[in-house]
C-alpha cells in the first residue's frame, strides 16, 4: 500500500470513527489552573499496539490506527464488531515510565504506542481477544490526569509544543508528574483544524494550591 493509499484509507477509517465515536472515557474535572484541567478518570480498558522501530509520529499513528481498526471490525477470535470510541491515544515508547502511568510501557525499541478505549460494556473477561498478537488489552486504573486541550492538526510539532506547555505549567505549580505525556485526537481529518479537539495529558499525584496533598486513586 503506497503512502497516498494509506492516507486515503486512514481518512475513511477516521470518517467512520467520527460518525460513531460517541463514547469517551468517564472523568470529572476537579480543578482548573489556567489552560490545564485536572481530571479524575474512571477505570477503562484499552486495546493497544506498539509500532516499533519508527520515529515517525504520523506514520506510526496510521499503522497503529489501522491495526486497531481491523481488530474492532472483526479481527478477533469471536469475530465481533466493536463500536468505535474516542480519542485515539498515542505515546512515545522510547522512554521508561512508571507501570501505573496512563500508557504502561517498559523501555522498548524506538516507536509509538497507539490505543483505543474499549466500549464500557466490556470487561477484561468479556472483551474479544485479538487475533493479531501485536494487539493487547489492558485495564487503565482510576487516575488523576493533568490535561491541556487544543485545536489544530494532530502533528508531532503541535504535540511537542503543547507537551512543553503542560510540563512547564506543572513545574510552576510544583506538581509531580508520573510517566510521560500522551496525546489524544477526537476528530476525523475532514474536520476543520480550528474545530478539532486534541489533548495532551499526563498522570499527576496532586492538585495545585492544595498543599500538594496526594490524591488517593483506586
Amino acid at each position: 500500500m503506497n503512502t497516498r493509499t494509506k492516507f486515503f484509507t486512514l481518512f475513511l477509517l477516521m470518517t467512520a470513527m467520527n460518525a460513531n465515536a460517541i463514547e469517551t472515557p468517564d472523568y470529572e474535572v476537579v480543578y482548573k489552573d489556567g489552560s490545564v484541567e485536572y481530571r479524575q478518570y474512571e477505570p477503562y480498558i484499552v486495546a493497544e499496539t506498539v509500532v516499533k522501530d519508527s520515529s515517525s509520529y504520523r506514520g506510526s499513528s496510521n499503522e497503529g490506527f489501522m491495526r486497531l481498526f481491523r481488530y474492532i471490525t472483526g479481527a478477533n477470535e469471536s469475530q465481533t464488531d466493536i463500536a468505535m470510541t474516542a480519542p485515539v491515544q498515542q505515546t512515545p515508547t522510547s522512554e521508561k515510565i512508571d507501570m501505573t502511568a496512563p500508557v504502561q510501557r517498559n523501555e522498548t525499541e524506538e516507536g509509538w504506542r497507539v490505543a483505543f478505549m474499549m466500549p464500557g460494556k466490556f470487561t477484561m473477561d468479556t472483551a474479544p481477544t485479538p487475533t493479531n498478537n501485536e494487539i493487547s488489552l489492558r485495564l487503565i486504573p482510576s487516575q488523576l490526569m493533568a490535561v491541556i486541550r487544543y485545536s489544530g492538526r494532530w502533528t508531532e510539532r503541535n504535540f511537542n509544543r503543547r507537551k512543553e506547555e503542560l510540563l512547564e505549567s506543572l513545574e510552576e505549580a510544583n506538581i509531580d508528574a508520573i510517566g510521560v505525556v500522551e496525546s489524544a485526537a477526537y476528530d476525523a481529518p475532514y474536520v476543520l483544524p480550528f474545530m478539532r479537539r486534541n489533548e495532551v495529558m499526563i498522570e499527576v499525584n496532586s492538585l495545585p494550591n492544595q498543599e500538594n496533598a496526594v490524591v488517593t486513586t483506586e
